[in-house]
């Protein structure tokens, strides 16, 4: 998982051997929905691997992708399939933590929640563009990254690792988690306290408490954030009705369309908040409801802050 453009293709491709070109520019998501890879080593082991689209997907909305990842890991989790780990990547070149990137980060961890965080890894990519100039700025960023966005989810466990676009490397990241959990276990039961896999806190939430997905942690946060969008949508739609009546012809013309595409983009943030929407009298339900999780969410509270530069 993780933002678009941050490697999470391109890390499945070196694992599988897959020739498939990345597109890791972040200017458009190369993956549209849930893709899964199955590999066979020579030993016999098989090894599933998931591809995610991230929130700020080029063409489809926030909820869809988080209909579309919460539709397939509750259906994996009604078939008794769990995950043995979760890897989350992020680009250690970008120089700030953008807006949308805080956004995948703060939905990450409301996914996953507290339990499943020993099986994160927080996976920086692009190291292989690294150059000698800029080496002792990339090891600050990491030391930032680590002391404050990730944080909450490195003091529950979970770990950071880097990605240097070569096969190996991936493999040593999965091979790192896959056995991570089996180093306090005697020999004997190592393999199966690997593979036993963990429920996500969303899964937990969808099958064991029977919530719908507006209803999860993940959910009401992305109802949050579309209340929040819209006010600022509509603030901005004043304004421009406002500068309307007071510009020159050829500057109210390129004004009416920025205000066509703007009321567009409103209606749109109104039907996703609606859908969103927990009903009054389901809300009255789920407060005395007695089915709840074994899993907390993790809650992320930062604002974007440019990440150091110089």
């Amino acid at each position: 998982m993780g933002p678009t453009g941050s490697g999470k293709s391109n890390f499945i491709n070196k694992l599988t051997g897959s020739k498939e070109e990345s597109r890791a520019d972040g200017l458009k998501s190369c993956t549209q929905g849930i893709r899964e890879f199955t590999v066979t080593l020579a030993d016999g082991k098989r090894y599933a691997f998931v591809d995610t689209p991230g929130f700020d997907d080029t063409y489809r909305s926030d909820r869809e992708i988080l209909y579309t990842i919460a539709d397939w890991l509750e259906k994996k989790y009604r078939g008794l399939v769990k995950l043995t780990g979760v890897i989350y990547t992020h680009r250690i070149s970008d120089n700030r933590m953008s807006g949308s990137v805080c956004k995948n980060l703060d939905l990450f961890g409301r996914l996953c929640g507290d339990g499943a965080a020993q099986r994160v890894r927080l996976v920086t990519t692009m190291w292989d563009h690294q150059k000698q100039e800029n080496a002792a700025l990339w090891e600050k960023r990491v030391s930032q990254l680590e002391e404050n966005f990730w944080k909450p989810l490195i003091s529950l466990g979970a770990c950071h690792e880097r990605f240097s676009n070569t096969q190996n490397s991936a493999w040593n990241i999965v091979n790192g988690l896959v056995h991570a959990r089996a180093a306090s276990v005697d020999a004997t039961r190592k393999l199966d306290e690997a593979n036993a896999g963990q429920a996500l806190l969303i899964q937990e939430e969808m099958v064991d408490a029977e919530k719908k997905l507006n209803e999860t942690s993940a959910g009401k946060a992305l109802y949050s954030r579309f209340q929040k969008v819209l006010l600022e949508q509509k603030e901005a739609l004043k304004q421009l009705a406002n500068g309307l009546a007071e510009k020159d012809p050829k500057v109210a013309e390129n004004l009416r369309a920025e205000y066509g595409k703007l009321e567009a983009e409103i209606q749109k943030a109104v039907k996703d908040t609606e859908r969103m929407k927990i009903p009054f009298g389901r809300r009255i339900a789920l407060f005395f409801a007695r089915k709840k999780t074994h899993s907390r969410k993790i809650e992320l509270n930062f604002v974007p802050v440019p990440l150091i530069d110089n």
